[in-house]
């Protein structure tokens, strides 16, 4: 038997513009379309406070922590 071929010669996906990376980048413009179009004010309870808050500032506060949690899985699996 000879060995696999494990050359990327584009196939299955391990370029740089493969599947999964395609659709992270088509969540995150989408996500970034969806703060642009919502930018009325709300009201977000922090445990006891009650803040009044744009809500574009809002799903920027978690998209930066869906990202910083998806940062941190995706690196404590790598290892």
């Amino acid at each position: 038997m000879s060995p696999k071929d494990v050359s990327s010669s584009g196939k299955g996906g391990t370029g740089a513009f493969s599947p999964a990376r395609i659709l992270v980048l088509v969540l995150a413009v989408l996500s970034v379309v969806f703060i642009a179009e919502n930018t009325g004010d709300v009201t977000v309870r922090l445990l006891i406070p009650v803040v009044t808050i744009p809500l574009y500032v809002a799903l920027i506060v978690m998209f930066l922590a869906g990202m910083a949690c998806g940062a941190y899985v995706f690196r404590r699996r790598r290892k």
